[in-house]
């Protein structure tokens, strides 16, 4: 057939603010935008939200939650006051936290006064506050567990960007951490709340593809060549780069390893492919029915690494997998970027914007796959407060976001000791692999960062 394209529980433990009744097709909302007013409900009924980490990604999720109806942006927490990027001092967009107040301030129509948002420049102080129900946090990786979890230990319920943790051990503290406390949680795999990604998997799951053979998942390639100055610089007066820092190493200031770039540092992140892996393995894994389970095999191949001591995460790279329900997949820089599910009956194939299939009838509006649905029909951020209203079970768990990415904490072990690893899913252990399992527990925080379930480094 012509491809055709397509764009297209468990009760809580504190008493809470009672909200009223849900507000309709209004949740749906995108994006803010400063021309379209919100007709908001009332204050007493709105969720009231922190927003730690001011960068790109983190005013992404600002104009996501300012555009809702039924949450209030009370306070923002960043260690920068103003920032570009990584472009030149004052070219592009601002961030920080001076364009974060600016930027509530035009869309609820205050000023900068009593009635606009907090600002804070340590996370603690803003998760300290009693009057905030819930927290978003936007930082680099490396600052994911720790915002997340002191802010579950105080009540708040959490939306955390992926990948869900820096570090694998990180990860399973979140998800005891948010099982234990009955916090509701939304890992930002967006994805997830993409119709066109959810037809990937109705489509899988009810049995539309046939037998499941295999999936291919295409991530971008990391970074071959320095990405910005390597001159070694001061701090501006209104960054705290110390602080920025935190848990990782403090490694010296340079453009090539700061905004937009620092995931290339396995210090503050896993490079491109645990940028990505959180996106387009969430989806295969959520489509072979995985999401809370993982592979029973993994290994490295094929790994290239810059020609730089600037980065220390690969450039191209592929994991093999083999799962349980005798599924195999393929994570790869060298695979076309998107989610490729293959049966014994045909298969589908999607990115952002884009799907196909091997059979076009399969993707018509009107197709029905079967029982099995995954639609929610509002966006992740509204997901996110209509569960911490209802004290459901968001789309994209702290469970699920750690189980999408463990492959690739897994994909570095394994790359590290050179050998394939047989992995035990339910015990998330290595078999019989002592080195693996050490390395997949190290936890190596800079004194006197600690995560708390974990013993200080020495």
């Amino acid at each position: 057939m012509t491809a055709h394209h397509h764009t297209c529980r468990i009760p809580h433990g504190q008493s809470r603010r009672q909200f009223g009744k849900l507000v309709g097709a209004a949740v749906v909302a995108g994006k803010f935008a400063a021309s379209q007013a919100v007709e908001r409900v009332a204050p007493s009924e709105r969720t009231t939200i922190g927003v730690i980490g001011l960068g790109s990604r983190g005013f992404n999720l600002l104009d996501d939650f300012l555009g809702l109806p039924d949450c209030q942006v009370v306070a923002v927490c960043d260690v920068a006051g103003i920032h570009h990027r990584d472009l030149a001092w004052g070219k592009g967009n601002a961030y920080g936290r001076q364009p974060a107040v600016e930027r509530i301030a035009k869309a609820y129509g205050v000023d900068n006064s009593a009635n606009a948002a907090r600002v804070f420049t340590d996370y603690r102080k803003l998760i300290a506050e009693e009057n905030i129900d819930a927290v978003v946090v936007a930082t680099p990786d490396h600052w994911h567990a720790l915002c997340t979890y002191e802010a579950v230990e105080n009540g708040k319920d959490v939306y955390c960007e992926k990948p869900v943790t820096h570090l694998f051990a990180e990860g399973q503290s979140i998800v005891a951490k948010v099982a234990e406390r009955g916090a509701v949680f939304q890992t930002g795999s967006q994805q997830r709340s993409d119709p066109l990604f959810q037809k990937v998997v109705k489509l899988a799951r009810n049995g539309v593809l046939g037998e499941l053979k295999s999936v291919e998942v295409g991530l971008p390639p990391g970074y071959e060549n320095v990405m910005g100055s390597t001159e070694i610089v001061m701090p501006r007066p209104d960054l705290d780069y110390n602080f920025w820092c935190g848990p990782a190493p403090l490694l010296p200031l340079m453009q090539a390893r700061h905004h937009r770039w620092w995931r290339g540092h396995r210090a503050f992140g896993g490079g491109v492919l645990m940028d990505w892996i959180g996106h387009h393995n969430d989806i295969a894994q959520w489509a072979i029915g995985m999401e809370r389970s993982g592979p029973t095999r993994v290994e490295a191949t094929d790994w290239t690494f810059p020609k730089t001591d600037v980065y220390n995460t690969p450039h191209q790279y592929t994991i093999q997998c083999e799962y349980s329900n005798k599924v195999s997949s393929t994570i790869s820089s060298r695979n076309k970027q998107g989610v490729k599910v293959i049966g014994t009956d045909g298969w589908v194939y999607a990115r952002r914007g884009f799907i196909e299939a091997s059979d076009s009838r399969w993707l018509a509006d009107d197709f029905h796959a079967g029982d099995f649905d995954v639609a929610r029909g509002v966006s992740h951020a509204a997901d996110f407060l209509v569960n911490v209203r209802t004290r459901g079970e968001c789309i994209a768990t702290a469970e699920i976001g750690h189980r999408s990415i463990s492959p690739g904490h897994l994909g570095y072990v394994s790359q590290t000791l050179q050998q394939p690893l047989t992995w035990d899913a339910v015990l998330e252990i290595v078999a019989e692999n002592e080195a693996a399992n050490k390395l997949l527990g190290a936890v190596a925080y800079r004194a006197p960062w600690t995560l708390p379930t974990q013993k200080a480094s020495v």
